[in-house]
């Protein structure tokens, strides 16, 4: 192929010490359905085969060049800054080495500048979890409609998109402004994107893919992404300093009046990240933690913490309190809708979480519970707390489960009260009845035998997760709320065996303080037949299950 004398779109490809994925990723560019482009591989000096895979690449392509840099950096910054030193095209986009452009990326974004003068084009972005293949869309409430956004204060939430590598941008554009990317600093994705949506006069978003981002959540520490690397206090030291420098730039800059956009975009997705893994922090983490954040904390505009839930709200207050223990308690109902363990109300009935009536009004106003009408609410909808307590394996495929019950509202009458343990893989339900006995006003307790083989699964088989809930049945309604796991139990494995045989397996929920789950996944014969039965489609599959499963017969 002849190079041409003035590619269309420059492409920077970083990497450092990926010698297996990079040819993946740049493969994705020489698949480009705009094939005008100039491929630059920066290499932030690795130490691996890199330089000698990107030197192969680059003389079987001729867009290909490869760029080294005399010694690392430790970030994305430099590498990406160097590149566009020697970019030759009017247009620039950045792909990471773990990661991959769809083939019709470069056409996408490049239609959208040659169709108006904008500054860049931006398109939705595609995660692949690495571990199960699941694939989902970043952010996607922001790219469904094909737009031309005329200044950010129009659309301020898109600041919650804040990669670089998801955009084209216009070389002139950048260049105008010297916009690079900061070196030295980690997030450093974060004060460019919002540097560029400031600055920019106007931008397109598409609506179709335009970048692979592939997500290993439980990558090993040493090569863990930045953002995966939560448990590190440097890290949260390092996501607060970033946004500092996003709080300089837009006041210095005019558009001071983003700020409570910006600061509900930090509490929303950046504070939350590490709330959900506050259960899992012991406490000299949480009080560093605490000492990092509270500071910050305290700069943010009121009306941002305004937008937030109220138990989103409760966690951040607990911990700028340092209640660190109450924190971790009331992060674990961050996901599900959970009732609080206990509560207490003030001479004027206002309803506050925990044991204790906060002393200032703002502490006041963000621990106010009261909007849950943990007391008013109809019984089907009233939040009650489920935590199972331990679990213990049993006969077969039976777990022992023991279970407390945190019902802060007094909605439950005093005596023992029915409940049952619903799982549903298929359309039927597997109801396992226990009885839950007082302990004290607002707690019970109560212990159940699962047989994680009884349930009645599809007539295909069944291949995926379920998650377990508690049934509470008062007076002819019945209330269905989760049932948070210990933070750590022994994985409890079993075969169902049968005429369509599978593993179940009972285990917390991934790396979430949250439910507890159960995987079922088909073993045996089970793994021949099922892709047999769910070829054959609507009314047919049950009786084409029966014919199969008479012929197992």
């Amino acid at each position: 192929m002849t190079t041409p004398t003035s590619p269309d779109v420059t492409i920077t490809v970083i990497v450092y010490n990926d010698a297996e994925r990079l040819p993946r990723a740049v493969a994705s560019l020489l698949r480009q359905t705009h094939t005008n482009i100039e491929v630059i591989i920066s290499d932030d000096h690795s130490t691996d085969d890199t330089p000698s895979v990107a030197r192969r690449l680059a003389a079987q392509d001729p867009r290909v060049r490869y760029l080294r840099l005399p010694e690392n950096s430790g970030g994305c910054s430099a590498p990406r800054n160097r590149a566009l030193e020697i970019a030759r095209a009017p247009y620039l986009m950045f792909l990471d080495s773990d990661d991959e452009l769809p083939s019709n990326a470069v056409e996408l974004l490049l239609a959208a500048h040659r169709e108006r003068d904008i500054d860049f084009a931006m398109g939705a972005v595609e995660r692949i979890r690495v571990d199960t293949g699941r694939r989902s869309t970043w952010m996607r409430d922001l790219v469904t409609e094909r737009r031309t956004v005329e200044g950010i204060e129009s659309e301020p939430g898109l600041l919650f998109e804040h990669l670089s590598t998801s955009k084209m941008y216009q070389r002139e554009f950048l260049d105008r402004h010297g916009l690079r990317f900061p070196e030295g600093i980690h997030y450093e994705d974060q004060l460019f994107s919002a540097q560029a949506y400031c600055l920019a006069r106007s931008f397109t978003v598409v609506p179709e893919p335009v970048y692979r981002w592939y997500i290993a959540p439980f990558a090993a520490a040493e090569s863990a992404s930045i953002s995966n690397q939560r448990h590190k206090l440097t890290n949260v030291r390092d996501r607060i300093h970033v946004q500092t420098l996003i709080d300089e730039f837009l006041t210095d800059s005019g558009h001071e009046g983003l700020r409570p956009d910006k600061d509900y975009k930090f509490l929303k997705h950046d504070f939350r990240m590490y709330a959900g893994d506050l259960p899992y922090r012991d406490e000299e983490w949480l009080a560093g933690f605490a000492d990092l954040v509270t500071p910050y904390l305290e700069t943010l505009a009121p009306e941002a913490f305004a937008r937030l839930s109220r138990t989103e709200r409760v966690v951040i207050q607990l911990v700028r309190e340092r209640r660190l223990a109450e924190a971790q308690s009331a992060a674990r109902g961050l996901g599900p809708e959970v009732a609080p363990r206990e509560t207490v109300t003030d001479g004027s009935g206002v309803t506050y979480w925990g044991t204790q009536i906060p002393s200032s009004s703002w502490a006041r106003r963000e621990l106010d519970v009261t909007d849950l009408e943990l007391e008013d609410r109809p019984f089907p909808s009233t939040r009650f707390r489920h935590e199972i307590t331990s679990v213990t394996p049993g006969p077969g495929a039976c777990v022992d489960l023991s279970i407390r019950t945190y019902d802060p509202g007094l909605r439950l009458p005093v005596g023992p009260q029915r409940a049952s343990v619903v799982i549903k893989p298929g359309r039927r339900r597997l109801v396992t009845a226990f009885r839950l006995d007082p302990v004290r006003p607002g707690l019970f307790e109560g212990q159940v035998r699962v047989d994680l083989a009884a349930a009645r699964l599809p007539v295909h088989g069944f291949d995926g997760i379920r998650h377990p809930v508690l049934e509470l049945n008062h007076q002819g309604l019945t209330n269905s709320g989760v049932l948070l796991a210990p933070l750590a139990f022994p994985t409890v494995t079993a075969t169902r065996v049968g005429t369509l045989p599978h593993q179940v397996t009972m285990e917390p929920e991934g790396k979430v303080p949250g439910r507890v789950q159960i995987r079922w996944r088909p073993v045996g014969v089970t793994t021949r037949v099922r892709p047999v039965v769910l070829k054959v489609a609507g009314p047919r599959v049950r009786q084409a299950a029966r014919l199969v499963r008479s012929a197992l017969r």
